[in-house]
């Protein structure tokens, strides 16, 4: 399978359709979580009303960071051009649905990305798990493999070869993760020709 032959494109968003800005250290200190944690699996294992609390701050962080959001470079062209050619468009992200659609919306991308097809971290199991990869897969009828999952990360690459889909990485000058990238791009423009050629 080519790139051009893929009708069914799955996003992550930040740092991928936008550009990145998360200060992940920042984060895990002022929650007070370990370096070395992860932070959506730290929350998770917290007391309920003390997870509740870090959750709020956190959602309320990103809703900053996602009303000033600026695209990737090349990333408003690319997902045009793949909505124009009728292929079916989904994100897939760690962050909280409602923030995917501020962010769409900041960059100009909102209307490419039909509400079903947004999947964030209260609707499914957060990458690296398959989870809401296999759901879109499920929601449009496909068979993984007929996916590609797009990401600028590690956790963006294991869900997809999780799921069976074929993986991308992006928005990365060298690609640390050979064995689970079958495509790898250095900004959104190189992903554009992949597809062209």
């Amino acid at each position: 399978m080519s790139l051009a032959d893929v009708r069914h494109w799955v996003f992550d968003m930040d740092g991928t359709l936008t550009i990145a800005v998360h200060d992940f250290a920042a984060i895990r200190q002022a929650l007070a979580i370990p370096a070395e944690d992860d932070i959506l699996t730290h929350l998770a294992a917290l007391p309920a009303e003390e997870g509740r609390a870090k959750h709020a701050w956190l959602l309320e962080h990103e809703r900053e960071l996602a009303v000033a959001s600026q695209p990737a470079q090349g990333a408003v062209a690319l997902v045009r051009e793949l909505a124009a050619q009728g292929c079916r468009l989904g994100i897939l992200t760690r962050n909280a649905r409602e923030l995917a659609h501020i962010t769409l919306a900041a960059i100009g991308l909102d209307e490419c990305f039909p509400v079903a097809d947004i999947i964030g971290r209260d609707e499914a199991l957060p990458k690296p798990d398959p989870d809401g990869l296999l759901q879109l897969a499920s929601h449009w009828g496909v068979a993984p493999s007929e996916m590609v999952m797009v990401g600028d990360y590690r956790f963006d690459l294991d869900c997809g070869r999780a799921a069976g889909a074929r993986t991308v990485l992006v928005n990365v000058p060298q690609n640390p993760w050979p064995e689970l990238t079958d495509w790898h791009a250095e900004d959104c423009h190189a992903l554009a020709r992949l597809i062209s050629r």
